[in-house]
């Protein structure tokens, strides 16, 4: 039993982690208004953020960021 539990433990770990959630990426403009949010349903963290980091370099131009 003693050999069985960190197999399980490290097994619930993984889950947790590859877990896909939804998130939202929320562009502001140079005046800190919010002009924009974009959710992107059931990925992986690092997904999200990669097409949040596209539409952060489209609005950085014009003094904007997105972020999630």
């Amino acid at each position: 039993m003693k050999k069985i539990a960190p197999i399980v433990a490290l097994a619930v770990i993984a889950a947790f982690a590859s877990c896909k959630k939804d998130y939202t990426c929320t562009c502001k403009d140079s005046a800190g208004k919010e002009t924009a949010k974009y959710t992107y349903p059931k990925v992986k963290k690092k997904d999200a953020q990669a097409a949040c980091d596209v539409w952060n370099n489209a609005v950085k131009s014009s003094g904007g960021s997105c972020s999630i």
